[in-house]
This record gives C-alpha cells, structure tokens and sequence, in this order.
C-alpha cells in the first residue's frame, strides 16, 4: 500500500530537504543559547572598593576599655588599638556581555535629583587590626593577662602574639 503525501505536505518536505542544514545550525545555535554560560569565558573583576568610609576607633576603644574593666582583677583599664587600613566599603557593580565575547564592568550609581549621583554599596568591611596594648593595674598578674588577652582576641581577631598587657598605675 503506498501512501501518498498531501500537495501541501510535499511543499514543506522539499523545503526541509532545501534547507536542511541551514535549519541544523539554526537549531544548534538556538540550544547554545539556552545553555547556562558557567562564568567560565571570563574570570569574575573583584567588586570595587571605596576607601576612607568612618569607622570610629576611638569609640570602640571607649567601648573595649569598659567592657576589659569588667574583668575580675583588671581595674580600670586604658587600651589602644593600631589599623591596617580604614575601613571600605563594596560597591555594587554592573558586568554587561557583549556580543563579541568582551564584557564591560561599571559602578552602578542611584540619581539623587539635580544631575547628582551616587553609588549603591552592598556591604562595608571593617578595618583590620594591626596590635593592640591594654594597660591596667590587674596587668602584672598571670590570670588576669590571660582573660584580657583572651578577650582582646575575642573582639578584635587578633592573635596573642599582637597582644601586649602591661600592668600600670591606678
């Protein structure tokens, strides 16, 4: 039994045939498309960085003293603390791809009205400490210098060999 193809069938049928390569790349390049791109043609820039933002140290140093003279054995106590830096803040950024494989980075800022702008931070990061010094007259005991330390460290993230207590007057 032979079946026959209708007229409008066989239009499309010899079309296809035609152009059936064409068609074969057209179906390949749509099926790239739709595939996730990974992030792998182009390494990630690191997200901009704004120096210079306030971190108050002099208030953290207030607030380090009270809390250190709390500890049983340590007396009023005055601490200083040394930075590596100012704190920064990270800037939202814009990565747009471009056709040709390039990509362009830019800071993406918010109008604030009459021409001015300013950047959209995502986060701010505290400034590293460098050393710090906690002098109390609770300082020459063995204990007591083992707490302060100990929690010096707790709040700062410094290790104890950045650490110095010394014992000093009242």
């Amino acid at each position: 039994m032979n079946w026959k193809w209708p007229e409008a069938a066989q239009i499309w049928k010899g079309a296809l045939r035609k152009y059936q390569y064409v068609l074969l790349v057209i179906a390949a390049g749509v099926v790239l498309l739709l595939l996730p791109s990974g992030g792998r043609d182009s390494p990630e820039a690191p997200p901009a960085q704004v120096e210079g933002t306030s971190f108050d140290l002099d208030a953290f140093e207030e607030k380090l003293e009270a809390v250190l003279s709390q500890v049983e054995g340590a007396g009023k106590t005055k601490v200083v603390l040394t930075l590596d830096g100012g704190s920064r803040q990270v800037l939202a950024r814009n990565q747009d791809r471009e056709g040709d494989g390039g990509s362009s980075n830019t800071v993406v800022t918010v109008g604030k009205g009459s021409g001015a702008q300013d950047v959209v931070p995502l986060q701010t990061v505290a400034p590293q400490f460098r050393g710090a010094l906690v002098v109390c007259p609770g300082g020459g005991n063995a204990q007591v210098r083992l707490k302060l330390m100990e929690a010096v460290s707790a709040l700062t993230g410094l290790g104890a060999d950045r650490i110095s207590v010394c014992q000093g007057g009242t």
